[in-house]
């Protein structure tokens, strides 16, 4: 592609979306990325826009689609409802530009396909990156290198674990999939270098916690290619804070996450010597580096007009493609498809 930055070489970049998400995108592309200039933001709120531009010294849009086609705006950030996401995706990729889309590509497994079919027909799929940051934390990239390298042989049985403090309003137990799952949908097969063949949606006792709406907590079970079975419970309402885990068992030893703390405190009392643990309140915390290496990855291939995903150093983390976005909703609705028929084992069908 085509490299998209200004004379000085600094890519001047557009975020959709001043959620939690988006402002953080926002100011790290503003205060840590290298080689980037956050030129305009927009939002469905345009006070909260226009306030983040002021902090950031940013310009606003009036709304998504006007900010694509800004000529202030070399690539675009899209972290702004699951649903608008699909149409800004083209709309940037038509306009030339490279956008990093949060996931999901899309809501839906229909919709996903569209975008990626008329992404290849176009020829502009190259301009598209997906938001999967598991990619480029460095507990994960390490526990994917001392597995490839052989640490414990090979792969048996993966363990995730994914907890937030509570679910966001209007949760339901497909979006729990499409909205949570899907990492663990793009990161177990990532992980393993073998794709999802099948899934079976299992859950235990609902907790009282959970809405109407929801089932929570929900257990997915996951059969690569490969015959390795994996088991994700994913936990929306776990209450005492966001904790991530991940281990995988091999035929000579396990490899694990370190425990996604960042307080741990040895206290004595009446009961003796107690073990308390402070986890962070959501994933920011946890995934700060992650989110800062994957944008300067992003801007890196940007400014150099390479194709994603991003070729680097030996074992250097790739961004995910649009089609890895299309592969991870094949993985949710085949999650969603099981969980209505009575958790059956259901085949992952990524479309052509």
């Amino acid at each position: 592609m085509s490299t998209r930055a200004g004379a000085d070489g600094v890519v001047r970049v557009g975020v959709v979306g001043t959620g939690v998400m988006g402002t953080d995108h926002a100011r790290l592309l503003a205060r840590s990325v290298s080689g980037a200039v956050l030129t305009r933001v927009t939002d469905l709120d345009a006070g909260r826009a226009e306030a983040l531009a002021a902090e950031l010294g940013a310009g606003t849009s009036p709304d998504g689609p006007s900010l694509v086609v800004d000529p202030e705006v070399d690539a675009v950030v899209v972290a702004s409802a699951d649903a608008t996401h699909a149409a800004l995706v083209l709309a940037a990729a038509a306009a030339g530009k490279p956008v990093l889309c949060e996931k999901p590509l899309a809501p839906t497994l229909a919709e996903a396909r569209d975008v990626v079919a008329q992404l290849e027909r176009d020829g502009t799929d190259h301009l598209v990156a997906l938001g999967f940051m598991r990619r480029f934390d460095p507990a994960h990239v390490e526990l994917r290198a001392a597995l490839h390298e052989g640490a414990v042989g090979a792969a048996l049985v993966v363990h995730g674990t994914s907890r937030g403090v509570t679910a966001g309003p209007g949760a339901t137990s497909e979006s729990s999939i499409t909205g949570s799952f899907v990492h663990e949908a793009d990161s177990v097969p990532w992980l393993l270098g073998s794709p999802v063949a099948e899934v079976s949606w299992q859950a235990p006792r609902r907790s009282s916690e959970a809405a109407e709406g929801l089932h929570d907590p929900q257990l997915l079970l996951l059969r690569t290619a490969d015959g390795v079975l994996s088991t994700v419970e994913v936990f929306l309402n776990a209450r005492y804070g966001y904790d991530i885990r991940c281990e995988v068992v091999g035929e000579r030893g396990a490899l694990a996450l370190a425990e996604s703390t960042h307080v741990v405190a040895l206290t004595t009392r009446s009961t003796g010597l107690v073990r308390s643990s402070g986890f962070a309140a959501d994933w920011r915390p946890r995934f700060a580096d992650a989110y800062r290496l994957e944008l300067q990855a992003w801007v890196d291939g940007t400014r150099r007009g390479a194709r994603h995903p991003l070729p680097g150093a030996t074992g250097a983390p790739a961004l995910a493609t649009a089609r890895d976005g299309l592969r991870a909703a094949a993985v949710c609705d085949a999650a969603i498809r099981s969980m209505r028929d009575g958790g059956s084992w259901t085949a992952v069908e990524v479309p052509a």
